[in-house]
């Protein structure tokens, strides 16, 4: 089993949203809790736009978001990271792998891989594919599937779609997500990512990576994510109501209490007073362990939508 305990070096969280919509009860419970982790390790909080999939963001969503962390009061530390300004640094990380021989050209579209089952099983490995207008796919011969979570504990990951070849590069020349976040979090010194359990499974692709570049993967903590009902995560996509900020101190009360610190939550009356005594008790212990809730509309800052 990997194990990726708490370094003992000064510790470096971070909080990276896309720049696709503003931010929902469910991006303010990923923030804070990163937030309250860093801060209770008197680590540094970083915030970083993951902003890699150009087509899908939104002009100005990057400062609604920022303006809206500080209307919370999560005030991050440095220069917020911007993934289309290091372009660069991944085609790096690219050749670095290119030239390890684990990178392959891969013509195959999403539609051929469902039509055999939806788990890419490797068809073009050995056909020595040209890399221009085709996806680059890392060859995962050995993944990391277990490891220990700091609220989960031991996690072994099956799912098939995280430990087949991962695209670390699109077929239309955009890097990907896998990619991106590893070398972001390398190149930024991250030894501790607080993040929402929908991203579980995801986190054996980038262990791989991590091993595969020789460096040392951070601590994890997977917590719940905000469901309107099982397996529909409060997200954009599924029309999440954006956060008011002029209710700052009941989002995050509603947000503390979600974590489990509802003790904390009702005995505060300005958003500094609450976030000093949040980071004071905060400990994993009190998390729920758990992959979902499912929040009521009556009591949160969601909105549940139509499906779509």
């Amino acid at each position: 089993m990997t194990s990726v305990p708490i370094s003992s070096t000064h510790y470096v969280g971070r909080f990276a949203p896309s720049p696709t919509g503003p931010l929902h009860f469910g991006s303010l419970i990923a923030a804070l809790a990163s937030y309250l982790d860093a801060k209770a390790h008197n680590g540094t909080w970083l915030v970083r736009m993951e902003d890699i999939d150009a087509p899908r963001c939104i002009a100005g969503a990057d400062k609604q978001i920022l303006d809206c962390l500080a209307a919370h009061e999560l005030i991050w530390d440095g220069k917020v990271r911007y993934q289309s300004a290091h372009l660069g640094d991944y085609d790096k990380v690219l050749a670095v792998l290119r030239s390890q021989q684990v990178l392959y050209a891969c013509q195959c579209t999403r539609k051929q891989i469902k039509s055999t089952g939806g788990v890419y099983t490797g068809t073009c490995r050995e056909l020595g594919l040209a890399e221009s207008g085709n996806a680059l796919r890392f060859k995962c011969d050995q993944p990391v599937t277990t490891f220990n979570d700091n609220l989960l504990g031991p996690v072994e990951i099956t799912d098939p779609h995280a430990l087949e070849d991962t695209v670390l590069r699109r077929r239309d020349g955009l890097h990907s997500y896998n990619l991106v976040v590893v070398a972001d979090d390398i190149a930024q010194g991250v030894n501790h990512i607080v993040r929402g359990s929908d991203l579980l499974a995801t986190t054996a692709a980038h262990l791989t990576l991590y091993r595969q570049l020789g460096e040392q993967p951070p601590a994890y903590a997977h917590i719940p994510v905000a469901a309107t009902s099982s397996g529909r995560k409060l997200s954009k996509q599924n029309h999440a109501r954006p956060l008011d900020n002029r209710h700052a101190l009941n989002n995050l009360q509603q947000a503390l209490t979600f974590l489990g610190f509802a003790d904390i939550a009702s005995n505060h009356t300005t958003t500094a007073s609450l976030l000093s005594a949040a980071i004071n008790a905060w400990q994993y212990n009190s998390v729920p362990k758990q992959h979902e809730i499912i929040v009521d509309g009556a009591e949160s800052t969601y909105h549940n939508g139509p499906e779509i």
